[in-house]
């Protein structure tokens, strides 16, 4: 089994991730390189030194560009990029429902024009796996339906439904393309996506249902989607009970620090975002006080760093005053110096959760910091 579970505190769990790219410690935060690049500019290289552990691509966007079938002829993402630990691919489903203007939805799959060109593509459960088997990721996610938020409980049953015949054809074809050797990795691992928007009986009759297909792991998606904050929590709590113990548990798409220790109370292992790095693009940066804004002015004089309890590449070297002035000069070195101090201060946010798990003090850590870490200064 890929995932260990090593001890919990209450419904929080601490554990191991084994893949074939390497272990990873839960809970995780997975740095979103979208198109196989942090936005702010940072690489591989820079990944290991800010500490992170998985990094997530996206299947819609390296499908339309460069191409799933150019990115197998060099190798998969992994010779590509020259990230060497696991990647999950997300399975372009959320882009699909996000991006798309035009979209039809069959039993078969969705036929939408891209948002670069207009042309038309279609994609189904079979054409995602076959180009996440071109990526080559650690992690192939499930294609699903996102239903937006607010939804009817009609629709949102028939799409919970269709979402599940939609896995069971997903693992199918995974598993003919491994065997036929048409996977860039072999070893390729899939997780299936609990859906059903805001209603608990049907987040919970589907995860019973996906829970029964035996998968690599299971994501909760279809929340942050701007649905209130206490209604993302509402639906965790009620789904957790009927996620399989011994599978590793993701929830798409969240968050901010305190989204992450709530998930992580409620027994969630994974997380990802774009919050982070996109926040920092405009001067919003983490600390363990609070969020600050580097463009104000009483930064303009300040020498001392981003956050004195913080031992980032950034934080050891440069002062607040520096980078609010190449945010004002429009200067690109500060949108990546920004960038990898937030995405830095995520991973090491998790670390600090699981010594905290390791500890038995996690309780006592999310009650210091859930509010605070949140809160702009």
């Amino acid at each position: 089994m890929p995932y260990r579970l090593l001890k919990n505190e209450h419904t929080a769990r601490r554990g191991e991730f084994c893949t074939v790219h390497g272990t990873v410690q839960t809970p995780a935060f997975m740095n979103v390189a979208t198109a196989a690049a942090i936005k702010g500019g940072l690489s591989a290289l820079d990944l290991k030194d800010i500490r992170c552990q998985v990094m997530l691509c996206n299947t819609y966007h390296l499908h339309l560009r460069p191409g799933d079938g150019l990115v197998a002829g060099l190798g998969g993402l992994h010779h590509f990029t020259r990230w060497d630990g696991p990647i999950l691919t997300d399975s372009g489903g959320f882009q699909v429902f996000s991006l798309a203007k035009l979209r039809q939805i069959t039993e078969e799959g969705v036929t939408f024009h891209s948002h670069l060109d207009g042309h038309e593509i279609f994609m189904g459960p079979e054409e995602s796996m076959r180009i996440q088997a071109n990526l080559g990721s650690t992690i192939a996610m499930a294609f699903d339906e996102c239903v937006e938020n607010p939804a009817q409980h009609d629709y949102s049953k028939a799409s919970c439904e269709r979402t599940t015949r939609w896995l069971a054809r997903c693992k199918g074809e995974l598993g003919r393309l491994k065997a036929e050797g048409k996977a860039v990795n072999p070893h390729q691992l899939l997780f299936g996506i609990n859906q059903g928007c805001t209603f608990a009986d049907l987040r919970v009759e589907h995860m019973k249902r996906i829970a029964e297909m035996e998968l690599d792991g299971y994501a909760i998606g279809g929340l942050a989607v701007g649905e209130p904050a206490a209604e993302m929590y509402r639906i965790i709590t009620a789904v957790e009970p009927f996620m399989p113990k011994d599978k590793i548990r993701y929830l798409m798409g969240v968050g901010t620090p305190g989204n992450i220790l709530e998930g992580v109370r409620r027994g969630v292992d994974l997380f990802d975002c774009v919050m982070p790095s996109r926040n920092a693009r405009h001067g919003h940066l983490n600390t363990w006080g609070g969020v600050i804004n580097i463009k104000n002015l009483k930064y303009e004089r300040d020498e001392s760093p981003i956050d004195p309890q913080c031992d980032c590449p950034v934080c050891r070297n440069f002062s607040r005053a520096y980078l609010r002035h190449l945010f004002k000069a429009d200067e690109l070195l500060g949108m990546h110096l920004a960038v990898m101090h937030n995405l830095y201060f995520y991973n090491r946010l998790m670390e600090r959760i699981r010594a905290a798990l390791d500890e038995g003090s996690f309780e006592a850590f999310h009650d210091q910091y859930v509010t605070l870490l949140d809160t702009r200064i």
